[in-house]
Order: C-alpha cells, then sequence, then structure tokens
C-alpha cells in the first residue's frame, strides 16, 4: 500500500482530485465537502427533494447532458439573471419548480463523480449537514461492517494554473463531519483517525464558536463577499440546519431516507 493511502486508519481525509484517488480505492463511504459552494447548494437543493446530476464543467456536452437527463443546467454563478439557477445556493432556494438539476463544479462535482466510479458510496456534506451525515454513515457502517474505511475528501479550489488551492472552509467542513463521526464510534479516537482526518477536527474545534461568521474572513469569503454573493457565505454558514444527506447513486445524487 502506498504510504500516502492512510489506509492503517478507518476515517480518512485528504485534499482535492489526486487525494481522493489516493485513499479512496478501498473505501467504503467518502464524503466530499465543497463548503463555497458545490456541497452546500447541494444539501439546499435536497432540502427541497430536488435530484442533483454532478458534472465537472459547463461545457459543450453540458446542455447535452441536461436535455437527455429531463434537467436545468445551472449556469455560471455571475452570468445567473432573474429567476435562473447556478451554483449559488440562493439561487436553489428560491427557484420554482425546480425537481432536477445539473450542477457543474471543477471541484466537489468532478470528485464525486470520479470517486463513484471507485465504487465507494458517495455522500455530500457541508457544514448545514455535516452531524446528519455522520449519524447517516454511523448507521450505514452498522449493516457494511464498523470496521469499513470511510474518506473525507476537501475539495479544494483551484488557481488560475489549475493547481490545487487548500480552501479553509473545506477543512473546515472536513473536520465538523470527522468530529460528530468519530463521537458516534465505540473505538477510541487514535485508532480510528488518520493524523490527516484529526487535523481536520483540530482546525474545525479551533473556528466553530466563531461560525458562521469567519466564513465571511476567509479567502473564499472574501471573494464572494467582493464579487456580490454574500449570501451564499450566509448560507454555507448555516451549521447543522439541515438534516438531509445527499446520496450519489447512478450518477446523481437525491435524498437518502432516514
Amino acid at each position: 500500500m502506498s504510504p500516502f493511502s492512510q489506509h492503517e486508519y478507518q476515517v480518512r481525509c485528504e485534499w482535492g482530485l489526486a487525494g481522493a484517488r489516493e485513499i479512496t480505492r478501498d473505501a467504503a463511504i467518502t464524503a466530499v465537502v465543497d463548503v463555497l459552494s458545490f456541497t452546500t447548494t447541494l444539501t439546499v437543493a435536497a432540502d427541497r427533494g430536488v435530484a442533483v446530476f454532478p458534472y465537472p464543467w459547463r461545457d459543450s456536452t453540458a446542455a447535452e447532458f441536461a436535455r437527455s437527463n429531463d434537467a436545468v443546467l445551472a449556469v455560471g454563478r455571475s452570468r445567473a439573471g432573474f429567476g435562473e439557477v447556478s451554483l449559488s445556493p440562493e439561487t436553489v432556494r428560491s427557484a420554482d419548480g425546480l425537481s432536477r438539476l445539473v450542477l457543474p463544479s471543477p471541484n466537489g462535482a468532478t470528485i464525486a463523480r470520479a470517486v463513484a466510479r471507485t465504487g465507494s458510496q458517495v455522500i455530500g456534506v457541508s457544514l448545514r449537514n455535516a452531524k446528519a451525515a455522520a449519524a447517516w454513515t454511523v448507521g450505514r457502517l452498522a449493516t457494511m461492517g464498523l470496521g469499513s474505511p470511510v474518506t473525507v475528501i476537501a475539495a479544494g479550489e483551484q488557481w488560475a494554473d489549475g493547481a490545487l488551492r487548500p480552501a479553509i472552509e473545506d477543512l473546515w467542513g472536513a473536520g465538523a463531519f470527522i468530529e460528530a463521526l468519530a463521537a458516534s464510534m465505540e473505538r477510541s479516537t487514535p485508532e480510528v483517525l488518520s493524523p490527516e482526518a484529526r487535523g481536520a477536527v483540530a482546525a474545525y474545534r479551533d473556528v466553530a464558536p466563531e461560525l458562521p461568521g469567519r466564513l465571511h474572513d476567509c479567502a473564499s469569503g472574501r471573494d464572494l463577499v467582493a464579487s456580490g454573493f454574500a449570501g451564499d457565505v450566509e448560507v454555507a454558514g448555516e451549521v447543522d440546519q439541515s438534516d438531509v444527506v445527499p446520496v450519489l447513486h447512478d450518477a446523481v445524487f437525491r435524498t437518502a431516507p432516514p
């Protein structure tokens, strides 16, 4: 096994698409975390019962994919007109008659689709549903085997040259999920969590008393506020206000049964 696989531990944590490919090879469940904004938008859609098709990028193939699945294709956040849906969670929350949505994202959606091809069960996790997702995961582990591996992928963002930009809000979201997951496990934390997973928990615990305000202060939050999307940061900061768990099956996220 690769020294980067964290295979000695049940709960593992890594960054981005390359990290997902490294640690999810034997994972029973993978939690993808993209707080600003793919998985936040995904949980808002799940709150409304909207089926979401993750798509890597809005390119020439996306429109045909949406048509073939009888779904609305989200437009670019800055290009959305009145009533149009984009990666902005506010637009999903306010949309009328929305039932099926193709949601392109170069980070969270891309990672979710790639991991699904490995056979791991993929769930969408944000600060809004971290505790609910952890409870669902513990329930699934009871049927899969309590020692089954769980991987957590902080999606991150991309610099202009395509390189990974670790996004602190995704580390916080990963840590919120892992903390709730570990609290529900009977085995001691050092036996369960990789050092990387424990680091995510430490980052979350450091910021938790100051959330959601600190989301506005991080680089991604400042970028959205400067672009006129402060409301999206507010939605992302609705910590544990959602009890839904979006589960990816056959290329579409649907709300898991309670």
